[in-house]
């Protein structure tokens, strides 16, 4: 735990820290947009001060956080050298004009095109965007291109991909598209959530099972997306989440994908690939798809690649699908594309992921807290479901029954640990948790991949702090 001796107040400090969070509160009510937010508690939390795996409130309380910005901030809030980096840029050259060049954009497209090429065995190109949605539009115009302008796409049933137009038709919850009109959205196909899958298979039969669903669709005309005399399919790509985000941090059986993709590649669509959340060794390697064993044809990538100091995101793609013939200049823009802050950043984050084993931390630390969240799981019923894959770990809080999704308790849970009440050595702590989930009851925990064993353990100590007087205020 950080030495919080500099941002410590005293009652009366504390006192006007509230009134100064209650004033800006009245004027974000009247003056901002609700909607490009979503608040987990009342009042919404302000922070003022970040480092390492920690925030601090205007009073000086510190929170520990466990989802780092929905896995923006995988090197942790302060992080030396990629904020110098950053630094270095804006002495340099921060701005220039999109139609001219700068050295770190084609050193980082670089960087990512070779680790792809030296990993699957493809040539490829890398387009960049400032966001992750935009960049999974910059995809759909991509596969779109190269199925001669097909516009539908399949998708996950829990998978997330953004809320912009595009982005929204591929991301399976309705909420996000229902007041905008209609367009082309995604066939939404069942991802293998064993936890709530049907009863009696194991985790691999039932990966097994949603193949062979997905395969079905294909044997004959009459199933809706498959023409045999013309040998077409309707459908140009398949959007997937390796490993679900929004959706609950879901971890597919290890044979899956590679039943998938079997069936992808035999009729033609598309793989993309959406490591927007789960990349940058979130996983405990740079791209959670490499854990099952199959090439993506596009991939997008996103939100880490900065540590959260810039938005930039992108697209790699296998040159078939990108090179200038096919998708020539302007074929997408943005002016803040590729920028020269975030690409420095980006180059630098990369740098560091090659210096570093980044694989053998990631995992032995997600193994210590997966380890920590079932000694919980056995400890308090409500925990129906735990499990992780390095960093990416959830914990499903349900009912006494153990299954009976509890959206309410985990909403108490997040309202108490952001009031920053929690004890640690006497004194006040708080926890910052992510809601996710099909049912908005999972927990998911995305921490800094630097944490410390020692913040691991006291994460745990607090988690079950909170879910016991969560409980009780039931």
């Amino acid at each position: 735990m950080p030495d919080t001796a500099v941002t410590s107040r005293n009652p009366a400090e504390r006192d006007a820290a509230l009134l100064a969070d209650e004033a800006l509160l009245q004027d974000e009510r009247r003056y901002c947009s609700f909607g490009d937010t979503v608040h987990y508690s009342e009042p919404p939390k302000i922070f003022t001060r970040a480092d390492g795996s920690w925030l601090f409130d205007g009073a000086g309380t510190p929170f520990l956080d466990l989802q780092m910005w929905y896995s923006a901030v995988n090197f942790g809030y302060g992080n030396a050298r990629l904020n110098n980096a950053l630094k270095a840029q804006i002495d340099t050259l921060p701005q220039v004009a999109s139609q001219y060049l700068h050295p770190t954009k084609i050193e980082l497209a670089k960087a990512v095109a070779v680790d792809a090429k030296k990993k699957w065995g493809r040539d490829g190109r890398v387009h960049f965007n400032v966001g992750g949605a935009q960049s999974v539009e910059d995809s759909l115009k991509l596969v779109r291109n190269a199925s001669g302008g097909k516009s539908l796409m399949f998708a996950f049933e829990g998978g997330y991909h953004g809320r912009t137009l595009g982005a929204s038709a591929i991301t399976s919850s309705y909420r996000y598209r229902r007041r905008y009109g209609h367009f082309d959205r995604a066939m939404f196909i069942e991802f293998p959530y064993h936890f709530r899958g049907p009863k009696g298979m194991s985790k691999e039969e039932y990966g097994e099972h949603c193949v062979a669903k997905f395969a079905r669709l294909f044997e004959t005309e009459y199933n809706g997306v498959w023409d045999p005399k013309a040998g077409q399919c309707e459908y140009a790509a398949f959007y997937v989440e390796p490993i679900q985000g929004t959706g609950g941090y879901v971890i597919p059986p290890m044979n899956f994908f590679k039943g998938l993709k079997k069936v992808l590649d035999q009729y033609g669509v598309l793989l993309v690939v959406d490591e927007i959340q789960m990349g940058f060794f979130r996983t405990g390697k740079l791209w959670s798809i490499e854990h099952f064993g199959v090439q993506p044809d596009v991939l997008v990538f996103g939100k880490a690649l900065t540590n959260g100091l810039n938005p930039l995101a992108g697209i790699w793609a296998r040159e078939e699908l990108i090179n200038p013939t096919v998708f020539p200049p302007g074929s997408t823009h943005s002016t803040f594309a590729s920028n020269p802050l975030g690409t420095a950043v980006g180059l630098e984050t990369m740098k560091m992921l090659a210096e570093t084993d980044y694989e053998s931390m990631v995992m032995a630390k997600g193994a210590h807290f997966l380890e920590g969240l079932r000694d919980l799981q056995k400890r308090h019923a409500e925990i129906g479901d735990v499990d992780g894959l390095g960093l990416a770990l959830r914990a499903e809080i349900c009912e006494a029954d153990g299954f009976t999704p509890s959206k309410k308790l985990l909403d108490r849970m997040v309202d108490m640990g952001l009031a920053g009440e929690l004890e640690h050595n006497g004194k006040k702590t708080g926890l910052v948790l992510d809601v996710g989930g099909y049912y908005k009851n999972v927990i998911t925990l995305a921490p800094s991949l630097h944490i410390s064993t020692e913040e691991i353990d006291l994460g745990l100590k607090l988690l079950d702090q909170l879910l016991t007087k969560a409980k009780r205020a039931g």
